[in-house]
């Protein structure tokens, strides 16, 4: 895990710290060829310089979020945005189920859409994956 990314996390609250770590663990193990950084203030995951999945703090919750969640079958994300991006949000650790946590990663490296590009393209998505 990137430094920056250990720093997001140890200023968050006990509570979100614990989220926070435990959603990093998972990507890191689930992805171990992605490259992360802390991006637009918030840790992000990258495939080849592409967003995969990243998490924020937002008021009330920590917000998992994955770029191509819309096109996951496994089911439990919500919609987030106007392209193709879809969500988890959790306000304990004990709310993240693993198994399907792993899913959704697995499944991020094989759905792809290319945001990389995004501005390029004029805001036009284009599937990679």
């Amino acid at each position: 895990m990137h430094a920056d990314t250990e720093q997001y996390n140890a200023a968050q609250s006990p509570d979100d710290r614990r989220i926070c770590d435990a959603l990093a663990r998972e990507i890191e193990r689930a992805l171990p060829e992605a490259e992360n950084k802390v991006w637009h203030a918030h840790p992000v995951w990258f495939l080849d310089g592409n967003p995969i999945v990243g998490y924020s703090k937002l008021k009330d919750s920590v917000r998992l979020l994955f770029w191509s969640g819309q096109s996951f079958a496994t089911p439990g994300l919500a919609p987030e945005g106007k392209f193709k991006a879809a969500e988890a949000r959790y306000t304990l650790a004990e709310q993240i189920d693993r198994d399907v946590l792993t899913r959704w990663l697995a499944e991020s490296r094989d759905i792809q859409w290319d945001y990389q590009n995004l501005v390029r393209r004029k805001g036009r998505l284009e599937r990679l994956r």
